[in-house]
């Protein structure tokens, strides 16, 4: 701890890392500005709430992969940010990022009721108990940031939210957050909630296939994997220090590819896969899709007189 070594990437390298985390931010975001379209396009959508909660995460992870983007791009061109800023920024970004596990929870949740309790499914997963689950899922996300932002008020001067500071969010950058934080306690308390979720999804997963019919027990299956497929892809988020501190020893010249790839495999990646997997395998949402986004095109054919 005595020095320390900064490595800066070269213009072609940041340029080239700049130019992929853009492009696949705008390719993200266009397909799942798509995807909310589509929702609002038809009254039949905002009435499930299996539909409310997917259209949700949709949303979440558009805003998570905006700001997430929009501060990779800053560490570049402007390092320095306003702090009041870059609170908006960090609460939008934490917010999202926690959000995101908890509401793949909820749709499991959600699959499991339809599934062994089709009778009961439409009086407990209401719309309006939907929309419930979805703030309080911003209530706890939010918890921590309120929390930093209350010490914040009461140990720092005012003149401290119209300074500039480094904007660096730990889910997007573990080389420069600071690493200290990862307590035992907060190891361990990943690791149970991964006890929980594991049994969590064995217990739906064998429940779905005893509850269903052997024609859909196969659907069913599949659908409740895929959950927790999804759920693992944004889970590697969590672990993103770990993965940085295990990997720094071995490729200490390359701290920033190493960065970058953790980055783009933990943050970019699963956003990219999570709506697909999820809204491709609904027939009625892949059919409203096509009628707005597909050209259709009219033959004319002229018979002579």
């Amino acid at each position: 701890m005595n020095s320390t070594t900064w490595i800066v990437d070269s213009y072609e390298e940041a340029l080239a890392k700049n130019i992929v985390i853009v492009s696949l931010g705008l390719i993200i975001n266009f397909i799942n500005g798509m995807l909310v379209v589509t929702f609002f396009s038809n009254p039949m959508f905002s009435r499930d709430s299996r539909y409310i909660l997917y259209i949700h995460l949709v949303i979440t992870d558009m805003l998570m992969i905006f700001i997430s983007v929009t501060l990779y791009v800053l560490t570049y061109a402007s390092p320095l940010v306003n702090v009041s800023l870059c609170s908006v920024f960090i609460f939008l970004g934490t917010t999202t990022f926690m959000i995101t596990p908890l509401n793949l929870a909820g749709m499991a949740i959600e699959r499991f009721i339809a599934i062994c309790k089709p009778l009961h499914h439409s009086q407990i997963c209401t719309p309006q108990r939907t929309y419930i689950f979805i703030c309080l899922l911003w209530v706890i996300g939010a918890v921590r940031f309120i929390a930093d932002v209350i010490i914040s008020l009461l140990t720092q001067p005012v003149s401290f939210f119209r300074s500039f500071i480094p904007c660096y969010p730990n889910y997007l950058f573990p080389s420069k957050s600071n690493q200290d934080n990862t307590t035992a306690s907060q190891v361990i308390c990943m690791s149970f909630v991964w006890i929980i979720l594991i049994y969590t999804y064995c217990r739906v997963l064998f429940t779905a296939r005893k509850a269903v019919s052997k024609g859909s027990a196969n659907k069913a299956r599949i659908t409740i994997l895929l959950h927790g497929v999804q759920l693992l892809l944004c889970m590697l988020s969590y672990i993103t220090p770990f993965m940085f501190i295990i990997s720094t020893p071995f490729f200490r010249l390359h701290q920033t590819k190493i960065t970058f790839c953790i980055y783009l495999l933990t943050n970019i990646l699963p956003r990219l896969l999570s709506p697909l997997i999820y809204g491709i395998r609904d027939q009625k949402f892949v059919k409203q899709l096509k009628e707005y986004f597909t050209c259709n095109f009219v033959i004319v054919k002229i018979m002579p007189s």
